[in-house]
């Protein structure tokens, strides 16, 4: 009898529920339910709606039901540093502020960056989550029993269990760096109570126990509630079938997140000064990697333009272009900007470029930019931990973007091996398989993975 696991993967466009399996030695993965993501303004302060994400993992998971494939198991992963505040009674008590608000910005020089980045690893972000909590008025955190990030609230939903999951955690800069262990030195200097964080983290592979009675009787079947990395790209990472020691890994969707798995973090200054974090991964290792503000750019063009282009041909039109300028895509002036499009053209009149002519100049520039700042983060990452690397593998949704795929291998000199397109959602199955023994360890996952599904190779 095949057993089936449910991925839950919510991203900051979309979500989905995805049934992974292992049939006759090989990994299997079916897509079952999707559903819309995104923030909006809600007094004042852009938020996700917290609600109909609940009513969406539910209706997936009914159609486990109607399908016939009962899991075994459930998990959820979702983009790092947001966070749900419960009281005592477990009900949420704030609204799920979304990490691209701009409330943080009158926060974040008030501690010291050098001595926050050595104590946790992590790059400064504006929407970090020390900087969230610390632009939470004071009389809520009071109030507040408990910081869940939001897969660690949508696990408590399914199961009724209040706990923090280690990957999630990580990304907070809460968490001292490689530890599991909450940092309270940070927690004073920013002024958070340390009653917000009582237990060490979890593990990921880590079972909380059955799904809630009112939850099973609303989907119809009960199964266990197993933490994966519950942060994406922490699950991305673990679907990264790399071929050597020497990969790099890339995963690339809203967020292009590039880096290595490592069993210690760097936080000296120049990995700071690099842009470097340090994030936990799975089995307690480190993933030193570079934020990339990856396709939210094409994203927010593409709705710009009334989404009458689809991504393929925004990827044909910009390899028809021969516009050759590019932007600093690593700048957080294109975070959350008013037009996504003119904020590029801004950015290139300040470098006295020539603007894009049309669309197709558009999209090449974007995506070329996309490809140069890669480049640069392997040679800054090259540097940084004196290795050579060997080649680039590319998870997630970006992967399918065969344009961009090849020219990352030509700027970077290094081959490319795309796919799996459904990486965080795989490696959050694999988290479940594992902890239920039915996939030994990681290694040989990765190795289904490379056998099982369709790897694209891009030479330079």
């Amino acid at each position: 009898m095949l057993v089936y696991v449910l991925a839950i993967d919510i991203g900051a466009s979309s979500g989905r529920h995805i049934l992974g399996t292992v049939e006759n030695g090989h990994l299997a993965l079916e897509e079952i339910y999707r559903f819309p993501n995104g923030a909006a303004m809600q007094n004042g302060m852009l938020c996700w709606d917290r609600e109909a994400l609940e009513g969406h993992i539910l209706a997936g998971m009914k159609k486990c039901k109607e399908l016939g494939k009962i899991p075994a198991s459930v998990a959820v992963d979702t983009w790092g540093v947001d966070t749900v505040l419960v009281d005592h009674q477990g009900t949420p008590i704030f609204p799920m502020a979304a990490y691209r608000d701009r409330r943080t910005e009158q926060v974040t020089d008030k501690i010291d960056q050098r001595r926050l980045y050595a104590l946790t690893g992590i790059a400064h972000q504006p929407f970090n989550t020390v900087y969230q909590l610390m632009a939470t008025p004071a009389d809520v955190l009071e109030r507040t029993h408990r910081c869940l990030f939001a897969p660690d609230y949508f696990h408590y939903f399914l199961s009724g269990v209040m706990a923090n999951e280690y990957t999630i955690a990580s990304t907070s800069a809460l968490l001292c760096a490689g530890k599991n262990a909450w940092s309270k030195e940070v927690l004073c200097m920013a002024g958070i109570p340390e009653h917000l964080f009582p237990e060490k983290c979890n593990m990921p592979g880590h079972i909380l126990g059955d799904l809630k009675k009112e939850i099973a009787d609303k989907v119809g079947f009960n199964c266990q509630v197993i933490l994966p990395a519950s942060h994406d790209t922490g699950s991305a990472y673990m679907a990264v079938p790399a071929r050597d020691e020497n990969a790099v890994y890339l995963s690339s969707g809203t967020w292009s997140l590039l880096g290595i798995e490592t069993d210690t973090p760097v936080t000296d200054e120049a990995a700071r000064a690099y842009g470097f974090t340090n994030e936990g991964a799975y089995g307690g290792k480190v993933r030193l990697l570079r934020n990339i503000m990856g396709l939210w750019m094409l994203q927010c063009v593409r709705h710009e333009l009334d989404d009458r282009y689809s991504f393929a041909q925004m990827a044909k039109m910009a390899a028809e272009s021969c516009y050759p300028h590019t932007v600093d895509v690593g700048s957080n002036r294109f975070l959350a900007p008013a037009s996504m499009t003119e904020e590029v053209k801004a950015a290139l009149r300040e470098e006295n470029k020539p603007l894009p002519k049309g669309e197709h100049d558009l999209f090449r520039c974007i995506t070329q930019s996309l490809a140069v700042c890669y480049a640069q983060a392997i040679r800054d990452l090259e540097k940084l931990t004196k290795k050579t690397f060997t080649s680039l593998n590319i998870v997630g949704g970006g992967s399918n973007n065969a344009v961009l795929n090849q020219w990352t291998a030509k700027a970077t000199g290094l081959p490319v091996y795309a796919g799996p397109a459904e990486g965080t959602a795989l490696g959050n199955c694999i988290a479940q398989l594992i902890a239920l023994g039915e996939i030994p360890d990681l290694p040989t996952a990765r190795q289904m993975i490379r056998k099982d599904f369709d790897i694209q190779e891009y030479l330079p």
